[in-house]
């Protein structure tokens, strides 16, 4: 923890850029939307089931434009494209925030969830991927805890906005924040992170030759469902969670302060997953870090009391904070980082479609009469499955041993 500290305050100006980004990524993230579904639903006549529905749309059709702007963290000025992204970004509160039509709504939504949840976070990983090699695990670490940082300050920030004002005002006053952040940026020095820039743009060949090459070979068919199944089951439960609270009975005001543990939990984690990657490697943290998350379904599957959601929160707080550290370094540790934002945005377009379906199928199960034991039980084996997949990565070599696949 000495060496931790002693590197945080060395890098702390690097770092802190990191951590920015993933802080200012909760305005795209869906604990942040959900706060607004109510409002929105209520607003515009529609059913919240089929608020979802656009919902899962609008994130899938992100995922697929992610595919055309990811590689650019590999060749573009690092402080040009994260300015481009923040100003998106807040146009699209802005835009969510003065909307009359539904069209509208779902233009913004494809805004929020391709800038926030995916760019940014992307930046964020892929420029510290990149840029630290010896001590990645903590460089990343620490950028995770704007993920954490965000869940504990935004929520109760805008629900006080939204109480007392409007929905419409609290997305504006977003979008206003996220413009304010600019001037911040503009006298940030990001040079440093320019050195890892690749020279030219990749033609649009070039990048479905790359990608045809990770999703062809075994390695992907490794990584892959660990990382959709993470964001798969998160979202789902988070988003359908006071939907459970109330057939269950549970107190809600309980059950939020019992959040701010898996919150809290996440930032602890976040951390010494930094640390561990760094003495064990990603491959190896890869092959457990899904046992903590894994129990917790089965926690809140057996017991019937509202104790068994906060043991799955806590637990869920172990795998969701050491999963950002982890999944970033082993793709460096395994591909290179050489094309790591063209690598990378392929697996965040997955991992945006996970966060689609999650709500979606989840959302079928619910409707079809399924309890809640029978949900979570159902999530528990597909983590299992997954788990198991995971072994495989012993057999894989790091770049170090291999042949780089992104260059031949």
């Amino acid at each position: 923890m000495k060496d931790f500290i002693y590197f945080i305050k060395g890098n702390f100006r690097k770092l802190s850029f990191g951590w920015a980004l993933t802080f200012l990524s909760s305005f795209g993230q869906t604990y942040l939307i959900s706060l607004y579904v109510t409002s929105i639903s209520s607003e515009f006549a529609v059913t919240e089931g089929n608020f979802g529905a656009i919902y899962a749309i609008c994130t899938v059709l992100a995922s697929f434009i992610m595919l055309t702007v990811g590689h650019t963290v590999d060749h573009v000025s690092v402080k040009k494209v994260t300015a481009f992204t923040v100003i998106c970004l807040a146009f699209s509160c802005i835009l969510m925030g003065i909307s009359y039509h539904i069209a509208f709504v779902f233009i913004s939504l494809v805004g929020l969830r391709l800038t926030g949840q995916g760019m940014l976070s992307h930046i964020s990983m892929t420029i510290l991927s990149k840029f630290y090699d010896k001590n990645r695990g903590k460089a990343l670490s620490f950028s995770s805890l704007g993920f954490s940082s965000g869940e504990i300050v935004l929520p109760l920030l805008l629900a006080f906005v939204i109480a007392w004002f409007d929905w419409r005002w609290a997305m504006i006053g977003s979008g206003i924040l996220l413009l304010l952040y600019l001037i911040r940026l503009y006298f940030t020095d990001l040079d440093h992170f320019n050195k890892q820039l690749s020279i030219g743009r990749p033609s649009s060949s070039g990048l479905v030759r790359d990608f045809g090459k990770i999703i062809s070979d075994r390695r992907f068919l490794i990584l892959m469902p660990t990382s959709f199944a993470i964001s798969f089951t998160v979202t789902a439960v988070i988003f359908y969670q006071y939907v459970f609270v109330a057939q269950k009975g549970w107190s809600p005001q309980l059950y939020a302060a019992f959040f701010t543990g898996y919150a809290i939990t996440r930032l602890i984690f976040s951390l010494a997953g930094g640390l561990w990657v760094d003495k064990f490697t990603a491959k190896k943290m890869f092959r457990f870090y899904l046992i903590p998350i894994s129990l917790g379904l089965l926690a809140y599957a057996l017991i019937p009391s509202i104790f068994g959601a906060l043991i799955f929160l806590l637990l869920m707080g172990i795998t969701v904070g050491m999963s950002g550290t982890i999944k970033s370094s082993i793709l460096a540790e395994v591909y290179g980082i050489e094309k790591l934002g063209a690598i990378r945005s392929l697996f965040t377009m997955f991992m945006v479609i996970s966060t689609a379906l999650g709500p979606l199928i989840v959302g079928w199960m619910i409707d079809g009469g399924l309890s809640i034991e029978t949900i979570m039980l159902s999530l528990f084996a597909f983590l299992v499955l997954c788990l198991l997949n995971a072994q495989r990565i012993k057999a894989v070599a790091s770049i170090s041993e291999s042949d780089n696949l992104t260059n031949t």
